[in-house]
């Protein structure tokens, strides 16, 4: 039956006792195609009978179906006309990994950070009233995705103006990390037995026939579900609460959406799904095959291959448990991403200074403000793409206070297959304009291990920022060591060009500057920067080419065009960098490639600059045009 669903009409023109047979091929055909290809695994096996139901009762795309994060959304593109390109997925020039609006007219929205269906699918809905036209709207959001707390805003909005809007609540008791949190302890132990559920039909049916005792139970079962019932706090928000369901009952729920969708205002169906459905090994362990490489699906293993070089994430893994060990005032934060940011062993060694905060980026980074106030030394483990969303506390609640608080900064830079949602190209750009920020950048393992000492040893904010995946190969030394602030490390010298190296492209640096014969620096520092290092260099070369992984725009080369500027140093420098546009998906070293980032970019971008002399700093002086 899958080879002929071309489109959502398609599969509308089945019977609806066709579709348990569906499912089962679809879920075949995800195993089949992510265990080939690599992707995001247990939580699209979680969905395939709600997305089968959701696309055969409403009329997408005229109605508007929303995704949440978008981890879910490959059943979702299966059947609307990307099936056969379902093996690209996440590949140069493929498939994105997540809905994206200029993919498919069916990708309605487009995502890839969580607890923002809620927000687009009301202004949609919000939208049709506007305009008159007839069109359902549908958030489909998970539990790990309510944790935030702009889901929760979206909803008291909605109630309040009474929008014509269905939540579906996918409840499978996991986020990426394990879920946290007191609402999702509330919602589990509801629903962990079917007690009140029997309880309340069995009462129905033996007074039924007794007006006057089913009144007086009813309004006693009004002030007592606010204690036991898990739909009280969507009702107290203005939803119309239904569920929950069994979200792997395809034929029910279809029955349950089609008396939704004659339903007008805010209504939220709580379903309930599990991770990784149809393979053992990912029901059992849905953290480990969120996201996977390539696999032997009969085994689940993926192919032997030699020892491994550490990833940046273990390094600060090791790092924060040794660094934890020698001081106890060392906590540690992250919002719902312990084992993507490297704190399993942490929070199983030390538990009383763990905080894992649910997907709550901005509470993260304000608890460790209240934490540093005390005297503690809070150290937030962060992806750079996610610090995004927490910048207003970022800068009012940590930096103008100066509280020492250090940022790990994961997933710097360009990361791959994920694409521009979850690249971290701006950080650079975003804290290095901050008051009091002392912004680091290694340039490999042993690095990074120091600079996190270093950061530690602050007394002020501090962020280190590095790459995901591995790093050079470099072993980093037990000793911790702090890095004289400021200082950069000239690490090869040249002739008329200086290479200024901000961050993890130094493989890449270094191939460059034998070709050039140039002088190579690590920088190390973005703030404050090495003002000598730099008015030296100035001094004794021709030109000067910045490097690094973030946005030109405003990034570390921006910093130095500045300083040559006020100093009045007259010399050529070009700044190379990410481009002022998004990158699309596809492996680090094809992205690196496509921007020029690699050895053989840089060699020809440098080579075009010098030959056309362009980016010439020619500072006028200040005296001769009155200034002083």
């Amino acid at each position: 039956m899958l080879d002929k669903i071309d489109s959502p009409a398609d599969l509308r023109g089945l019977e609806p006792d066709a579709l348990p047979a569906l499912c089962d091929e679809l879920r075949k055909f995800l195993l089949d195609s992510v265990s080939n290809g690599g992707g995001h695994f247990s939580s699209n096996l979680g969905t395939v009978e709600l997305t089968v139901a959701l696309h055969y009762v409403f009329n997408t795309p005229h109605d508007r179906l929303v995704w949440d994060v978008g981890h879910q959304a490959y059943p979702h593109k299966v059947l609307t006309g990307r099936r056969d390109q379902i093996g690209s997925i996440r590949q140069k020039n493929g498939l994105a990994g997540f809905p994206k609006r200029t993919e498919s007219e069916y990708d309605t929205f487009g995502v890839g950070h969580s607890s923002t269906s809620i927000s687009a699918a009301l202004g949609m809905a919000l939208a049709a009233r506007q305009k008159g036209e007839d069109y359902q709207a549908i958030a489909v959001i998970g539990d790990g995705a309510m944790t935030a707390g702009m889901a929760y805003e979206a909803l008291n909005h909605a109630g309040d103006l009474d929008a014509d809007l269905l939540v579906v609540l996918n409840d499978n008791e996991m986020s990426i990390s394990p879920n946290v949190g007191a609402l999702r302890k509330y919602l589990t132990r509801l629903l962990s037995g079917r007690m009140y559920s029997t309880m309340r039909e069995s009462g129905k049916k033996a007074l039924s026939h007794s007006k006057s005792l089913s009144k007086l139970v009813k309004l006693t079962e009004e002030h007592m579900k606010g204690m036991v019932l898990p739909g009280t706090l969507f009702e107290e928000m203005g939803f119309k609460y239904f569920g929950p369901i069994d979200g792997h009952d395809v034929q029910e729920m279809v029955r349950v959406l089609q008396n939704l969708k004659k339903i007008k205002g805010p209504r939220l169906l709580h379903v309930l799904t599990q991770k990784g459905k149809g393979y053992e090994p990912a029901e059992e362990d849905p953290c480990t095959y969120h996201g996977v490489s390539p696999f032997n699906l009969k085994t689940g293993l993926v192919a032997s291959s030699k020892k491994s070089t550490p990833t940046y994430t273990q390094v600060f893994g090791q790092w924060l448990c040794d660094m934890a060990a020698q001081d106890e005032r060392l906590v540690g934060i992250t919002p719902a991403m312990r084992e993507g940011s490297g704190l399993v062993e942490f929070s199983e060694r030390f538990p009383e200074r763990y905080f894992d905060v649910g997907i709550a980026e901005q509470h993260a980074v304000t608890l460790a403000a209240g934490l540093a106030c005390e005297g503690l030394k809070p150290v937030v483990a962060i992806y750079s793409t996610f610090l995004q969303r927490a910048y207003d506390q970022l800068v009012h609640d940590v930096a103008i206070q100066n509280l020492p608080v250090v940022f790990a900064i994961d997933r710097a830079g360009l990361v791959g297959a994920d694409g521009p949602t979850h690249s971290g190209n701006y950080d650079l750009s975003y804290l290095r304009c901050i008051p009091n920020m002392i912004v680091m950048a290694p340039t490999d393992e042993n690095e990074c291990r120091q600079m996190l000492y270093t950061a530690f040893r602050q007394d002020t904010p501090t962020a280190v920022r590095y790459p995901r995946g591995k790093g050079m190969g470099i072993e980093a030394e037990t000793a911790m060591t702090e890095i004289p602030l400021g200082k950069a490390l000239k690490l090869r010298n040249g002739r008329s060009i200086a290479l200024l190296l901000f961050g993890s492209l130094l493989p890449q640096a270094q191939a460059a500057a034998e070709e050039l014969d140039a002088t190579l620096v690590n920088m190390r520092f973005v703030k404050p920067l090495d003002e000598a290092m730099i008015r030296e260099l100035a001094q004794s070369h021709d030109l000067l080419v910045t490097l690094e992984d973030n946005a030109v725009m405003g990034g570390a080369g921006s910093a130095v065009n500045e300083y040559l500027h006020t100093a009045e140093l007259p010399v050529a420098v070009l700044n190379l960098g990410l481009p002022d546009e998004y990158i699309d998906h596809a492996q680090r070293e094809e992205q690196l490639a496509a921007c020029g980032l690699d050895a053989d970019g840089i060699v020809k971008r440098v080579r075009t600059g010098k030959a056309g002399k362009s980016c010439v700093y020619s500072a006028p002086s200040l005296s001769s045009a009155g200034l002083r």
